[in-house]
C-alpha cells in the first residue's frame, strides 16, 4: 500500500469537528443554471416554428443574446459583495465564478452580434455591411448597444491575463467600472428589440426585476453601506511601525467597531483619506485578532499604493469595505490544523494562529531571516498556546526545497490528518497545494483566498 493511501485513510480516521457544510455555493450555482434554464423557455415559449437558414441563425442568435443578458445581471450581482455570498463562498472564489462567467458572456455577446447580423442579412437578401448599418443606425436604442459592445470588448481585453499582469491594480479597477455602463447601456435594446419581449408584459416584469434587483444589491453592499458604516466608526491611523523590510503594520482606532462583526482571516478595502492614496481602495487583511477600539493590518510594498503606507500620518482618516472573505475558522473540522505562510501571506495567519482551536502548527517560509514579519508575536503565541512554529529561509530554488510532499511531513507529523490554511505568494501557493495532495491531505481541506486581481 502506498504512503499516500496510508496517509488518506489516516486523514479519514482524524477527529473532525462536527460542522455542517455550507449549503450556499451549492444553492447559489443551482439558482443561476435554473435562472438560465428560464431565460431558455422564455424563448421556447415564443417560438412556435423555425424555416430556413436565415431563420435558424436568427433564433440561435436570439438564444445567446438573452442568455448573455442574464450572465450580466448575474456578473454583477457576483460582485455586489453580498455578505451571505462572501462569507459562505469566499471573494476569491467568487471572483473565480465571476472570471470564468465572463468568458462565457463575452462569447455569448459576440455569438449573438455575428448570428444576428448574419440571419438577417440571409433573411433580407442584402450585404454585411448594409445590414449592419441598418441595424445599427435604423433600429431603436442600437447605438447604444454598439457602444456597449464595444466596452465589453474593451473589458475582455484589459481583464486578459497578459494585459492585467502589464498595468497597476487601480488601473484595472477604475477600468473594470466600464463593465457597468455597459450593462445599462445594452439594457434598453433588449427590450425594444428583442422579439421575446416586444408586447410580452410579463417578460419585460420579469427583466425589469431581475436587473433592479440587481442594482438594489449593488448600490446597497459596494455604495450606501460602506459611506454609513465609515460614519459610523470614523477609523483613523493611529500608528505605523516597522516590522521587517518593506513591511510595515498600520494600527487604527474607531468607534463600535465589534458591530462590524470582523473575524481573524478576513480582510477590508482600505481607502486612506491621504494625497495620493485616497482615490482607491486596496484589500489588506487583518494581522491580527479585531478589538472593540483597535484593528491592524500588516502591508508589504508591492506597489505605489502600498508603499506609501508607510508615510501615513496618525490620524488619517480611514474608510474600509468589509469584513470580507471566509478564510476563517468557519472552514475547520479537524483538530488539526496546518497554517502555510509564505512571505506577507503571514497576515491573516498570524491572526488565525492565536485564535484557532485545537493543535496549531504554523510553516513560516521567508526569503532571508530578517524578512520573517511579526516573528516576535509569532513565538509569544506558541509559547502561549504550545503550539509549534517553523521557519523555513532560503531561496526558492534551493535543492531542498520545504514545499515538497516528503518535507512537509517531516515538519508536520500525521500531515494528512490536519486541516490546512495557506497563504503566500501564486507560485509558492501553488506548488504548496500539490506538496498537500501529494502527502494525502484532501482537496476540501486546503483552504485558501487570493488576492490577485
Amino acid at each position: 500500500m502506498s504512503t499516500t493511501t496510508n496517509a488518506r485513510q489516516r486523514a479519514e480516521r482524524a477527529p473532525r469537528l462536527r460542522r455542517p457544510r455550507s449549503m450556499v455555493p451549492l444553492a447559489v450555482q443551482s439558482a443561476i443554471w435554473l435562472g438560465a434554464a428560464g431565460v431558455l423557455g422564455l424563448w421556447w415559449s415564443d417560438t412556435t416554428s423555425v424555416v430556413g437558414a436565415g431563420a435558424w441563425l436568427t433564433d440561435a442568435g436570439r438564444i445567446t443574446g438573452l442568455l448573455a443578458g442574464y450572465a450580466c445581471a448575474v456578473l454583477v450581482a457576483l460582485m455586489a459583495r453580498v455578505p451571505l455570498l462572501d462569507h459562505s463562498i469566499g471573494t476569491d472564489r467568487l471572483a473565480r465564478w465571476h472570471a470564468l462567467g465572463g468568458r462565457y458572456t463575452i462569447s455569448l455577446i459576440l455569438a449573438h452580434v455575428l448570428l444576428i447580423i448574419w440571419g438577417y442579412t440571409l433573411t433580407s437578401g442584402s450585404g454585411v455591411v448594409s445590414q449592419t448599418s441598418t441595424l445599427v443606425f435604423h433600429y431603436p436604442d442600437m447605438l447604444k448597444a454598439t457602444a456597449a459592445f464595444l466596452l465589453f470588448v474593451l473589458t475582455a481585453a484589459v481583464s486578459a491575463r497578459a494585459a492585467r499582469r502589464r498595468m497597476r491594480y487601480e488601473t484595472w479597477h477604475y477600468l473594470h467600472f466600464a463593465t457597468y455602463l455597459a450593462v445599462f447601456l445594452a439594457f434598453s435594446h433588449q427590450l425594444s428589440n428583442g422579439a421575446d419581449f416586444v408586447g410580452h408584459l410579463p417578460a419585460q416584469v420579469a427583466w425589469y426585476t431581475l436587473y433592479l434587483g440587481v442594482a438594489a444589491l449593488v448600490g446597497w453592499y459596494r455604495f450606501l453601506v460602506p459611506v454609513r458604516r465609515s460614519l459610523r466608526h470614523r477609523l483613523r491611523v493611529a500608528d505605523v511601525r516597522h516590522e521587517a523590510p518593506g513591511v510595515v503594520s498600520v494600527h487604527l482606532t474607531g468607534e463600535h467597531l465589534e458591530e462590524l462583526g470582523a473575524r481573524p482571516g478576513q480582510f477590508f478595502r482600505w481607502r486612506f483619506l491621504a494625497p495620493g492614496l485616497w482615490w482607491t481602495a486596496n484589500p489588506y487583511s487583518l494581522s491580527a485578532p479585531p478589538l472593540p477600539h483597535l484593528l491592524r493590518i500588516t502591508v508589504k510594498a508591492a506597489g505605489a499604493h502600498s508603499a506609501a503606507l508607510a508615510g501615513l500620518r496618525p490620524g488619517t482618516r480611514v474608510w474600509a469595505e468589509g469584513p470580507y472573505g471566509a478564510f476563517t475558522s468557519a472552514r475547520t473540522r479537524s483538530r488539526k490544523v496546518l497554517l502555510l505562510a509564505g512571505g506577507v501571506g503571514i497576515t491573516p495567519l498570524r491572526a488565525l494562529f492565536e485564535t484557532l482551536p485545537g493543535e496549531v502548527t504554523l510553516v513560516y517560509r521567508a526569503r532571508r531571516a530578517e524578512d520573517l514579519a511579526l516573528r516576535t508575536e509569532l513565538d509569544a503565541i506558541a509559547a502561549a498556546r504550545g503550539a509549534v512554529v517553523h521557519y523555513v529561509v532560503g531561496e526558492s530554488a534551493s535543492r531542498h526545497s520545504p514545499l515538497t510532499a516528503r518535507a512537509l511531513g517531516a515538519l508536520v507529523p500525521d500531515l494528512a490528518a490536519h486541516e490546512v490554511y495557506l497563504c503566500g505568494p501564486p507560485g509558492m501557493t501553488d506548488t504548496a497545494k500539490g506538496a498537500l495532495r501529494d502527502a494525502g491531505v484532501p482537496r476540501r481541506h486546503i483552504h485558501h483566498e487570493s488576492f490577485e486581481f
